[in-house]
């Protein structure tokens, strides 16, 4: 069974780089045809999609946030990470790493998500 598991820090400074790392068990990031998210959930409001890597390596981003995020993996560690540049207060959210079969979507398999604010 797929567990995916996200750790970073859970403070960062507005203007600074949110860097976030997804480790996957019981499953390979290189498995086709999964595609690897990043979801976030601000306080108050609805599931974000962030971005994704898929199987292949290609990265897929939120058209609002594409110039601020980069995805990448590590596929000997089997671990994708998220970094979102020049982050502010309104990027404070709950930060999920999910499974999906489909790009652009929120309802793949997800982690617990952790928890980052970012101070102003």
């Amino acid at each position: 069974q797929v567990q995916l598991q996200e750790s970073g820090p859970g403070l960062v400074k507005s203007s600074q780089t949110l860097s976030l790392t997804c480790t996957v068990s019981g499953d390979s990031i290189t498995t086709n045809y999964y595609y690897w998210s990043w979801i976030r959930q601000p306080p108050g409001k609805g599931l974000e999609w962030v971005g994704a890597i898929a199987y292949s390596g290609r990265t897929y981003y939120n058209p609002d946030l594409k110039s601020r995020t980069s995805i990448s993996r590590d596929t000997s560690k089997n671990q994708f990470t998220l970094q979102l540049r020049s982050v502010t207060p309104e990027d404070t959210a709950v930060y999920y790493c999910a499974r999906d079969t489909v790009v652009e979507s929120t309802r793949g398999f997800r982690g617990q998500g952790t928890q980052v604010i970012v101070s102003s």
